[in-house]
């Protein structure tokens, strides 16, 4: 099973009232838990870590993942609130404002961790989970304790904003980055974590020398290239498709790699530092293929198997 572990929170979104006015309609969301979403509807044997409120705003994210076969055994409930982030989309593009003090995601800690985890084969961490403190602390302390025996994929979805001590961060993060197996990056969060002049390839080749095998750089409407530490590399374009929003397409990228690496027996260590650019390529074109469905339609909403 894979286990995603990071947040699930909900996504307030603008719409029309009868009044003529905007109002906020609550959706299910938070970019761990669109990718633990997209892998149950897409037939991956899948579970996700995260805290969950007692609250309705928690009762909806647990009926949401029971609707999508997500494992829900290691989820970790408190009456503290649920994460609120307020989203006002333009021309297709989402901005947030979050509601996140105390809640009952950011305030797991190490010791909510579990000692043990039968039956996970692979982890996957990533988003606002490794930028806010306490959880970062936590969902590091769970890779630390782990990650050695299992494949780690990790997609920091770097935001500026959520960082409130940037050497903290950066040194968290970098620690993570040497014990993944996948990192998948934007553009933007490339030159974020290696500053600098450097080419793509040149700041890929540093990161793979920390310790991952396997790089995904993904760059928007230009496509993703998946990097090796033998040097090599393979790209798939993005497939066309009328964008309607690009609210979950990555974190639905994601979870089409990981499927596709899951089917075909490449999601463990040691098939991770063996793999090739045929395979890698595959696990891309998945990706791809699951993140055109999603942008084509409004909200974080990932196909059923049925639908690709």
């Amino acid at each position: 099973m894979i286990l995603c572990c990071g947040e699930a929170l909900i996504d307030m979104i603008a719409a029309p009232t009868v009044s003529g006015e905007h109002g906020f309609v609550p959706h299910s969301g938070g970019a761990i838990f669109n990718t633990a979403i997209a892998l149950g509807r897409l037939d991956a044997p899948v579970g996700m870590l995260t805290g969950l409120s007692s609250d309705m705003f928690g009762q909806q994210l647990a009926a949401a993942l029971r609707a999508s076969h997500v494992d829900a055994s290691q989820v970790i409930r408190s009456d503290r609130p649920t994460t609120l982030a307020f989203v006002q989309l333009q021309d297709g593009h989402a901005t947030y404002s979050f509601m996140d003090e105390n809640s009952a995601g950011r305030m797991l800690t190490p010791e909510d961790m579990p000692t043990q985890l039968p039956a996970v084969s692979a982890l996957y961490f990533g988003g606002i989970s490794l930028a806010c403190e306490p959880c970062a602390d936590a969902y590091a302390a769970l890779l630390d304790r782990h990650g050695s025996d299992r494949a780690v994929m990790l997609d920091p979805n770097i935001r500026p904003g959520f960082i409130q001590d940037q050497t903290r961060y950066r040194t968290r993060l970098n620690r993570m980055i040497a014990q993944a197996d996948i990192v998948k990056v934007s553009d933007e969060d490339l030159d974020w974590i290696v500053p600098g002049p450097e080419s793509i390839s040149e700041k890929v080749t540093l990161l793979l020398q920390s310790g991952p095998s396997v790089i995904i750089v993904t760059r928007g409407g230009d496509g993703a290239s998946g990097f090796l530490a033998d040097g090599s590399e393979t790209s798939v374009p993005v497939q066309p498709v009328q964008v309607v929003d690009t609210v979950g397409a990555g974190d639905t990228f994601n979870a089409g790699v990981l499927a596709e690496l899951e089917r075909s027996d490449h999601l463990t260590k040691t098939a991770l530092r063996a793999i090739g650019t045929d395979t890698l390529r595959a696990a891309l074109t998945k990706g791809a293929e699951v993140a055109a469905i999603t942008v084509s339609r409004a909200g974080a909403n990932p196909p059923w198997a049925h639908e690709l």
